[in-house]
């Protein structure tokens, strides 16, 4: 039995990826993520010694896969990627809109994960956009963040999109700033999610008509396919609108969060006995009690896989205001029309940087010796990567 202090998705791939890969075929980025993730932080990937300039002692630090699904290597990436958006927040409230695809459709999402997820990005930033602009509702230009979740609490396929809106925009001839027509209040999540259904299923009906859709056994007769899509169209779907952060300050806390969250943590590995892995859940029929559940490492790893996503898929999108081409013109008008102050670029390039990032992240200055803890750490020695049987054991 592993205990629960060391228990780490890339021990459980150690011990049981080489007989998961030769029983199951797997795509080029799912290999590519469970052997990154089993090399993470071991000799296999080469490393660095420090020597204490005070007591001598030398220490051995190995490198990171810098994988975005390994749950060791999001840390560093999500604190850079959080400084970029400090300067970008604007005075105003904030709104956290969720829109989420039937499972019936998870199917195709594993058949076309790219198209399937592309579609997902698309047909919610246009319904955000073209509702606001509506003088019915806001009648402005909004910026919008979107960043993809594909995993439920117990690693089901679960596609669904958080998208983070600052609450207002520019008018539409960009003179003044609208703000939201009611504190608390977006946009109506009806008429989003009745939107928000005819385009997802509008761009499935135009794809599956120009034949670039791989269909699964259960779709391929046209009269299946079409009955998937009346169903669908009879079907209510689910957006949902979050009250507003209170503060700028409170957005980045969310943000740190979500941006950079892999399918399951370390933390949430209970434990390893007999070839059955346990794990915590939050259950949200209970009010988000947590709860535990068992699984076989194999079934384990097959859900883990569900959401390694396509190579070089941008899984966080900027648009609206916030697109990447008009993102810096259109935030200062915006502080410009709000009376605000710019809020200073932050320097993320910088050794000293690196330096407060670690600490912020683990407490402690990392360059401090731990065995005397009070000499500094400087680097004497390179570390070659080893190559190692990561079938049969784990690297040192």
């Amino acid at each position: 039995m592993a205990p629960a202090s060391v228990l780490e998705v890339a021990q459980i791939f150690r011990l049981y990826g080489e007989g998961y890969r030769r029983k199951h075929r797997l795509s080029r980025p799912q290999l590519r993520a469970m052997r990154a993730i089993e090399a993470c932080r071991t000799a296999a990937l080469g490393g660095h010694v420090d020597e204490c300039e005070k007591c001598g002692a030398r220490t051995i630090s190995y490198n990171s896969c810098r994988n975005r699904h390994c749950p060791k290597c999001q840390s560093l990436d999500k604190e850079r990627w959080l400084e970029q958006r400090c300067g970008e927040l604007l005075p105003v409230p904030y709104f956290h809109v969720v829109f989420t695809v039937p499972h019936e459709l998870n199917p195709l999402a594993l058949a076309n994960p790219k198209w399937f997820y592309d579609l997902l990005f698309a047909s919610a930033s246009q319904t955000l956009l073209e509702i606001a602009a509506d003088s019915k509702h806001l009648g402005a230009r909004i910026g919008v963040l979107a960043v993809l979740h594909t995993w439920s609490q117990t690693l089901e396929l679960h596609p669904h999109l958080h998208c983070i809106v600052p609450g207002g925009g520019l008018s539409l001839d960009g003179q003044r700033w609208v703000p939201t027509r009611r504190p608390g209040y977006f946009l109506p999540v009806q008429v989003l999610a009745a939107l928000f259904r005819g385009k997802f299923l509008a761009g499935v009906k135009t794809a599956y008509q120009a034949g670039q859709l791989i269909l699964p056994e259960s779709l391929q007769e046209p009269a299946s396919f079409q009955a998937l899509l009346d169903r669908l169209y009879g079907k209510t779907w689910v957006v949902y609108s979050k009250p507003p952060f209170g503060s700028p300050e409170q957005v980045l806390a969310y943000l740190a969060r979500y941006t950079h969250r892999v399918a399951i943590s370390n933390s949430r590995l209970v434990r390893l006995e007999g070839g059955q892995l346990t794990f915590t859940y939050k259950d949200y029929s209970q009010g988000g009690r947590v709860r535990e559940m068992t699984l076989s490492v194999e079934e384990f790893i097959r859900r883990f896989l569900l959401h390694v996503l396509p190579e070089s898929f941008v899984r966080i999108r900027y648009f609206g205001l916030l697109s990447n081409r008009q993102r810096k013109q259109s935030l200062a008008r915006c502080r410009e029309l709000l009376a605000g102050q710019p809020v200073a670029e932050v320097e993320t390039s910088s050794q000293e940087n690196w330096r407060a990032r670690l600490m912020r992240l683990t407490g402690r200055d990392p360059t401090i010796c731990p065995v005397c803890g009070q000499g500094h750490l400087r680097w004497v020695e390179q570390l070659p990567a080893v190559r190692f049987d990561l079938a049969g054991r784990s690297p040192p």
